[in-house]
């Protein structure tokens, strides 16, 4: 019973709501500069996810680097057992493919973004 008396009382107010229209200021430049209007700086958007990209792939291509030093080290540290250095030749060989396509997708991001940036200045 008291579903229907909750419903009843939501489909009386509804007449009486306000819509709410949220509108930013015509500062908006098709969205770039959207940045400076909700407080996230001064600096372009296409400029600030560059900036993302590089700190990400920094990041990756820290962990590919630190994946060939263990590599490295289990490989050195094997001792002659040809299990351990085949494991240690693996990781190496992950690391260097990793690495390799950190570089990649670091170039095709920043092709992205540097034709973005001539095609809408």
């Amino acid at each position: 019973m008291r579903i229907r008396t909750r419903a009843a009382a939501i489909v009386a107010a509804l007449p009486f709501a306000k819509p709410a229209l949220a509108q930013l200021s015509t500062t908006v430049n098709q969205g770039l500069s959207y940045s400076t209007i909700v407080g996230w700086g001064t600096q372009d958007l296409r400029t600030t996810i560059m900036l993302i990209i590089n700190i990400l792939f920094g990041f990756l291509g820290l962990i590919a680097v630190v994946g060939i030093f263990y590599g490295g080290f289990k490989y050195m540290t094997a001792g002659g057992n040809e299990d351990q250095a085949a494991g240690g030749k693996k990781v190496i060989t992950a690391g260097v493919v990793g690495l390799a396509i950190v570089f990649a997708a670091y170039a095709i991001a920043a092709f992205v973004i540097s034709s973005l940036v001539n095609a809408t200045s």
